[in-house]
C-alpha cells in the first residue's frame, strides 16, 4: 500500500474525530479532535491489512489519534472552516423550496448529518424535523444556529 504522508508531515483533520471505542479513558462518541486541527504524523500502520492508519499527534490537544487517510489533508491544501458540525441542531435561515409543493419553512429545526466539502464549497446533509425521513443537501448560507434565530 502506498501512503500519502510520511513521518513528520503536518496534516489537518477534516472531520471531527470521535471515540469509536479504541481511545481509552474517553466515553464512546466523545469528541477527541475538532475538525480543522493540525497535527504531525508520528506513525503509519494498517487496520486489518486493508486500510492505512496514521497516528497523528495533535500538539494543541496533546493527543495522539489514529486517523484514516480520508480524514486528513495536507497542511498546504485549501481549508474552509464551516459554521456547523455533524450532529449539531440547526434551523432553516430562509424558506427552502423544493419543487412546486415541498417547502421547509423559515426557522424549521433540523440536524446536520454530514458536512460535505467539495473544493472550497461547504454543503450540509440535513434532516429537518418537519420532513422526517428525508435528507437534504443545504448550503451554509441557508442555515442558522438555533440560538441565532431565537435571538433575532
Amino acid at each position: 500500500m502506498l501512503t500519502r504522508w510520511d513521518l513528520g508531515d503536518e496534516v489537518r483533520v477534516i472531520r471531527n474525530l470521535r471515540n469509536d471505542g479504541t481511545f481509552s479513558g474517553e466515553a464512546m462518541g466523545a469528541l477527541l479532535i475538532r475538525r480543522g486541527s493540525i497535527g504531525t504524523v508520528i506513525d503509519v500502520g494498517t487496520f486489518l491489512g486493508e486500510q492505512i492508519v496514521y497516528t497523528v499527534h495533535f500538539l494543541d490537544a496533546d493527543r495522539m489519534v489514529g486517523c484514516r487517510e480520508e480524514e486528513l489533508i495536507g497542511i498546504e491544501e485549501p481549508w474552509t472552516p464551516g459554521a456547523f458540525e455533524s450532529r449539531e441542531r440547526i434551523a432553516a435561515a430562509r424558506i427552502l423550496s423544493l419543487g412546486n409543493d415541498l417547502r421547509i419553512p423559515l426557522g424549521s429545526p433540523g440536524e446536520v448529518l454530514r458536512v460535505v466539502r467539495e473544493h472550497e464549497q461547504i454543503c450540509y446533509h440535513v434532516h429537518f424535523d418537519c420532513l422526517p425521513g428525508r435528507t437534504f443537501a443545504v448550503p451554509e448560507s441557508a442555515l442558522a444556529s438555533l440560538s441565532e434565530l431565537n435571538h433575532a
